[in-house]
């Protein structure tokens, strides 16, 4: 892909809006517009480089704050008047030290709501919760319930019991979140190793 595969005749300054979106989780990021010499400097390098309309200069997004946004992939859209570049970042995109520049709720779903049920039990202890007991107990003793939940989970594929295999597979997803936990690791750890392992 160039810059001359783009038709940039409806823009009036002859900008390319290029939308960042996070190649792992998805969420877009952030909007900003190259001029050829961004575009070029951008696929030279592999950092998104973006023609600063204020400043009238070129910018690699992360020179000054150290948050860089390493490429990808990148895809015109159907009109060739728009660029989507799918980034991995280095820390937060927003000036303001946020994730992105726009206010979305994050699309978590349920697991990742879970997972921060479990982060939250962790950090407050409460006594009567199952999840604080697992904590107290250590590495050794959550390892040992996911060792078990896995293979009853197993069990129950070999058998064909679809109903039990999704009720011992939560069980088991619940008590690798924990040990997850326990290991200082998330959801979106895991997301970046096997996005590493594409091929």
């Amino acid at each position: 892909m160039t810059f001359n595969d783009f038709d940039l005749s409806k823009t009036g300054d002859g900008l390319l809006p290029a939308i960042i979106q996070d190649d792992t989780t998805l969420k877009v990021l952030m909007l900003g517009y190259m001029n050829r010499e961004a575009f070029e400097k951008s696929v030279e390098t592999g950092l998104v480089t973006f023609w600063s309309r204020s400043r009238k200069a070129l910018w690699t997004k992360g020179e000054t704050s150290g948050n860089y946004l390493h490429i990808n992939s990148m895809y015109k859209d159907c009109d060739s008047d728009t660029l989507l570049i799918r980034a991995t970042p280095d820390g937060p995109t927003c000036h303001r030290g946020t994730t992105a520049c726009f206010d979305t709720p994050d699309e978590e779903g349920f697991i990742r709501t879970l997972q921060k049920t479990i982060q939250t039990r962790h950090k407050e202890m409460p006594e009567e919760s199952y999840t604080t007991r697992l904590f107290v107990k250590g590495a050794k003793a959550i390892a040992k319930k996911v060792g078990e939940e896995s293979t009853e989970t197993i069990i129950e594929a070999v058998s064909g019991n679809r109903d039990r295999f999704i009720y011992e597979s939560c069980d088991l997803a619940y008590h690798f979140l924990v040990l997850m936990e326990q290991m200082g690791c998330t959801i979106t750890d895991l997301e970046r190793e096997l996005s590493l392992r594409k091929k």
